[in-house]
């Protein structure tokens, strides 16, 4: 049995002032702390007496909730590059205005790039691909990964046992502060017991 909880990073300031994420080092705002305190009040008051690894991107609003969320749980976080956004190239620290302005290429399958030097989704699968199968071989039985929207949008499709093609006819996405639960069954059946779960950041 292995237990995997994932969490999009809470609110960061990118969501609040129109610029792009991706690679840029936006933190979190003060609600985005609040946020994550409670998704880790929440969580070591249901599993508190449960063991758990975090792998957290390294990007500081994935970091710093990673952080916030670690010290309720107990747990020292690792952070990895491989656990990144999207990497967008030439519009990272520009506006979303600035993007839908100078676009250079409108993303209609995951080998489509936004601009030449950014990342495709199917670049972001490969990226993530090692990862998942570490994660899923590894002997760890409960596992937190504290990641970004797309990111974690192609890790629930590798859970799914899809491929990355799939990408281009669907897609599983949260919200910011969203926990995801899932889990690898004695037979060894990939189940999603809650997708993007949003009554972690209440009190």
């Amino acid at each position: 049995m292995k237990n995997i909880i994932t969490i999009q990073h809470t609110q960061s300031i990118h969501h609040t002032n129109g610029m792009i994420g991706s690679w840029t080092d936006w933190d979190l705002t003060e609600y985005g702390k609040e946020q994550a305190n409670r998704i880790g009040d929440n969580l070591f008051s249901e599993f508190g007496n449960d063991q758990f690894v975090m792998y957290s991107s390294d990007l500081l609003r994935a970091k710093h909730t990673a952080e916030i969320i670690a010290k309720h749980m107990s747990i020292t976080p690792i952070f990895t590059g491989v656990l990144r956004e999207r990497n967008l190239g030439k519009c990272i620290g520009k506006s979303v205005q600035w993007l839908r302005e100078n676009i250079e290429c409108q993303e209609r399958t995951i080998d489509d790039k936004m601009f030449s030097d950014a990342e495709s989704r199917r670049d972001v699968w490969n990226r993530l691909l090692p990862f998942f199968d570490m994660i899923i071989n590894c002997q760890d039985e409960n596992i937190v990964i504290v990641s970004h929207g797309d990111t974690l949008s192609v890790f629930n499709a590798m859970w799914l046992g899809m491929n990355a093609q799939m990408l281009n006819k669907c897609d599983l996405f949260g919200m910011a502060g969203g926990v995801s639960f899932m889990q690898v069954n004695a037979e060894g059946k990939h189940i999603i017991r809650r997708l993007s779960d949003m009554s972690y950041v209440k009190r």
